[in-house]
């Protein structure tokens, strides 16, 4: 046979961009009585509320990462989380559940590299500090709620040192999305010297002394404080001692402590020498709002003052944040809304993503640090680029999204060229899925052998093989010739299900084939010719077990070819080893089918013939559509049975084609 190089469908369409954006709130409408410095600022700009980067001062002099490039683990008990936590080497630590930390108020010594965040919204560290030893560095602490080591009649704290975090002389630490309340003493100490730190996002509620910043005549840390809510607080909301830059944006001052106190009940204070710059803040209910000392400079500009009394001073130039970093400044009157509703742990949040090749090197070692038997979905972001090696992800990794992040699936390329000759046709895949539970998404998979440039036994060349239940494919492309899908199970009568939606498909000889109940909807098949003017390959090679009535479902979907018409089959039934019980079962509906299909598109496969396997199509049309003796077409009634829900919905009602 003359095999002619591939013709590859050139543009394969443009990606969906997926990211979550949040909807923006609109501004509150408020009354001018009590107000001051109403400016509403700049508008906010469509962005997502949150990322998975940190931004402001710990964005700069190298980044904050955390436990980036490091194993991932999650723990739900104190012996875990204070053996990952104070390891030398970089963890991504998930905290699952609520750990009461013994003896009460005793601290989680966390060493550097290393990333502590929330499960959801259910992750908390109860009567218990995560406390951060001179000279560490890389410290990402999210999602968390830190809570209850209050020592009762101890308003002033000043019988314990038990904060919820507490921190000395370190740098590059970003603490997000966290809710601290009901602490022995303060809810978050940074002091001495500690630099390049960003404070977002998080809720300090229920107790005095919420956040103070410095210890130290030295004039070093650089320090972001944005859309954080403290609500119920009395002082340090917060108190900065000798910053070199404290920039405060969009937080949320809200139902003081009010006991009287002439002084130490109080909002933002500028102290020592610091220079603080305070941007569309709200105040609602504050004394004090905002104070400087003599020797401290205090910018302001766009705030809303509502219900207050007492100091608001500002005085000297301070500096200018953008000089440092960019941001985005929402209105003032928007931040009640906003920061109430995005602030503390969220259910979203606690997710953990993998940046290739940023963090880690490829995708095998980002899949190599999702921890076995996880639990919870770890999303590997794959940067534009081509990765020219193969993956596996094994059963023992369930749960992972695979996740090209160009604005093209072409755009990240991941491609290997072994023929079945050089290892079997397993060993030829690209790659290998045999976990639970996994999606990929605007990315590429390629084989990208070349069946015409030699002459081998064992042509068979994937680019994908699954054997995994639940696994979707999203905005993706299979290039290859011979065996470029493969969609399998464990074995005969193991049923694996697999989805593939506004995705592409290319190539020649068998190149949709497997056991596994297959749905492809809304995508691209391109029968690539061979050079043929009769036979150019077979498109299906089900092997569907007789017990099964669900295999291969081509959907709301377009053939495609550049091969001879009257040249391709629509499929064959695969027998894999001659095994009887393994009986194709194949239903093509609602498709646009190309001149190339033949007008008997089904055929016999090693001595097995097509018409003992469960070929049908269903309301096709095209030109490749016209209905002959040998086409059974399926019958209305028995179409209503054969849907995409029929297909996928197993015994656990599994209903990927619902979500977006």
């Amino acid at each position: 046979m003359t095999h002619l190089h591939s013709k590859r469908l050139s543009g394969l369409g443009p990606g969906r961009v997926l990211a979550t954006v949040v909807g923006l709130l609109a501004a509150l409408v408020l009354g001018a009585s009590g107000e001051a410095d109403a400016s509403a600022g700049p508008s906010p700009v469509a962005a997502p509320r949150w990322t998975d980067q940190p931004h402001g001062f710990a964005s700069l002099a190298g980044g904050t990462t955390g436990g980036a490039g490091g194993k991932v683990v999650t723990v739900t008990d104190q012996a875990s989380l204070a053996q990952y936590a104070a390891a030398e080497e970089p963890y991504v630590i998930r905290v699952s559940g609520a750990i009461a930390v013994e003896p009460f108020g005793s601290d989680i010594v966390v060493a550097s590299n290393k990333t502590i965040i929330g499960v959801g919204d259910t992750g908390e560290i109860v009567h218990g500090e995560l406390h951060l030893n001179p000279g560490t560095s890389n410290v990402i602490i999210r999602n968390l709620t830190i809570r209850d080591s209050y020592v009762e009649g101890d308003w002033d704290g000043k019988t314990t040192d038990f904060d919820a975090i507490q921190m000395d002389t370190v740098d590059h630490v970003w603490i997000d999305h966290n809710r601290f309340t009901h602490m022995g003493d303060g809810l978050l100490d940074i002091r001495k010297d500690s630099r390049y730190i960003t404070v977002s996002y998080n809720q300090f509620a229920d107790h005095n002394k919420a956040f103070g910043i410095g210890w130290t005549t030295n004039v070093l840390t650089e320090i972001t404080i944005d859309h954080n809510w403290f609500t119920g607080t009395k002082q340090r909301n917060p108190s900065a001692d000798n910053c070199a830059y404290a920039h405060l944006y969009n937080n949320y001052l809200s139902a003081q402590v009010a006991d009287g106190d002439p002084t130490w009940t109080y909002g933002n204070w500028s102290r020592g020498r610091t220079r603080m710059v305070i941007e569309n803040s709200y105040y609602d209910g504050v004394q004090h709002p905002y104070q400087a000392d003599a020797t401290a400079e205090l910018v302001q500009r766009g705030s809303i003052l509502r219900n207050t009394t007492g100091r608001t001073d500002a005085w000297g130039t301070a500096f200018d944040p953008r000089e440092f970093y960019a941001y985005r400044l929402d209105p003032a009157a928007a931040v009640p809304a906003l920061v109430t509703r995005f602030s503390g742990p969220q259910k979203q949040i606690g997710g953990v993503t993998l940046h290739v090749p940023a963090d880690y090197p490829t995708v095998q070692a980002a899949v190599d640090a999702v921890p076995d038997g996880n639990t919870v979905p770890v999303t590997i972001a794959v940067a534009p680029g081509t990765y020219r090696a193969k993956v596996f992800i094994p059963a023992t990794k369930p749960n992972i999204v695979l996740q090209g992040t160009g604005q093209d699936r072409s755009d990240t390329v991941i491609v290997y060229d072994t023929p079945a000759a050089y290892g079997g046709s397993t060993g030829s895949a690209t790659v290998r899925i045999a976990a639970n539970d996994v999606t990929a998404r605007n990315l590429t998979f390629s084989n990208d052998f070349d069946e015409a440039a030699v002459e081998l036994n064992g042509e068979q060349a994937l680019a994908m093989k699954t054997t995994g239940d639940r696994i979707l494919f999203e905005d993706t492309a299979f290039l290859g010739n011979q065996d470029t899908l493969m969609t399998d199970s464990p074995k005969l009568t193991t049923v694996s299900r697999v989805y593939v939606r506004d995705s592409y498909i290319e190539g020649d000889v068998d190149f949709v084939y497997g056991r596994a109940t297959t749905v492809i909807e809304r995508s691209v098949i391109k029968a690539l010719s061979r050079g043929s003017a009769t036979n150019n390959g077979y498109i299906t090679a089900a092997s569907t077990w007789t017990g099964n009535p669900y295999g291969f479902l081509i959907t709301d979907s377009r053939i495609v070819s550049d091969a001879p018409a009257g040249s391709f089959h629509l499929g064959r039934p695969w027998h894999p080893g001659g095994e009887p019980e393994a009986v194709a079962q194949v239903l093509i509906r609602n498709t646009r089918l190309p001149a190339a299909i033949k007008a008997s598109p089904w055929t016999d496969m090693s001595g097995f013939s097509w018409r003992d396997a469960r070929f049908t199509e269903y309301r096709n049309y095209g030109p490749g559509a016209e209905v002959t003796a040998d086409r059974p077409q399926m019958r209305d009634e028995d179409a209503r049975a054969h849907t995409v829900a029929d297909y996928l919905r197993g015994s656990d009602d599994w209903a990927p084609y619902a979500r977006h």
